[in-house]
């Protein structure tokens, strides 16, 4: 397993199923005003990535089958993410521009306790054999994509490579709906840890954008570079949230 820490113990314990990764590069300097921490740059690039995937049977890691039964109204449901890849002090990780999820309990919970810009949103992902496509419709417009894997052999990332950069993140700093007032006294952090993700690249056409150009000012500055698929992880643990500085 990757980033386990003793000091932070989990909290919970989820399985993350189906994960599409679509990259994009953008200029760093059309990026970061719109990002509370520094961006973790690679060769002088920024990088974004929409995360599309399934949370299944998430859990309190203690206290059993009375965990799951607390956990069970938000235990299972999709998300899509906007993300970049940042670093604070001694640490790289990742920083949510924004979230979409169906479940209306998340979306008020993750804000409070974990500084996450969750918004509600109708998802529908949908893979048959090595085709997929998906669908995210919320207020501010809709995304959609369809594609298909290179291939089904699935591989961990190649160390050092773009794919290991932009995968292999396990530190989460977040500041909600930065740059919203409220978002300057609510940055937090929280570890991940499981297993690498099994991946292998995917030919993806991005149909409708409407949802990013609506969300983020500085979406029309960010070119898809690729993206990578995974059946997913099992077992993830995630730790409380922190105050950060």
């Amino acid at each position: 397993m990757r980033s386990r820490s003793r000091s932070r113990p989990p909290l919970f314990i989820a399985n993350w199923a189906d994960a599409l990764f679509l990259h994009y590069e953008i200029d760093a300097d059309k990026l970061q005003p719109f990002v509370p921490f520094q961006l973790d740059l690679r060769d002088g690039g920024a990088f974004v990535s929409l995360v599309a995937f399934t949370m299944r049977e998430m859990r309190f890691a203690k206290f059993g089958a009375l965990g799951a039964w607390l956990c069970r109204p938000m235990a299972t449901h999709e998300f899509l993410n906007l993300r970049t890849y940042v670093r604070h002090r001694d640490e790289v990780g990742i920083c949510f521009l924004a979230e979409w999820l169906p479940n209306r309990l998340s979306v008020w919970l993750g804000p409070l306790l974990y500084a996450l810009p969750y918004r509600h949103a109708a998802i529908h992902y949908c893979r048959e054999g090595t085709r997929m496509r998906g669908s995210v419709t919320a207020r501010g417009g809709a995304f959609s994509y369809e594609g298909e894997l290179d291939h089904d052999d699935f591989a961990e990332c190649s160390p050092g490579s773009l794919d290991e950069f932009l995968l292999e993140r396990y530190v989460a700093f977040n500041a909600g709906h930065f740059p919203s007032a409220e978002s300057c006294a609510a940055r937090r952090s929280f570890h991940v840890w499981h297993d690498a993700w099994p991946q292998t690249r995917a030919e993806i056409r991005v149909i409708e954008t409407d949802l990013l150009r609506n969300t983020v000012p500085w979406w029309p500055h960010a070119k898809y570079v690729g993206a990578n698929y995974s059946p997913g992880v099992r077992g993830v643990c995630m730790s409380a949230p922190r105050r950060i500085p």
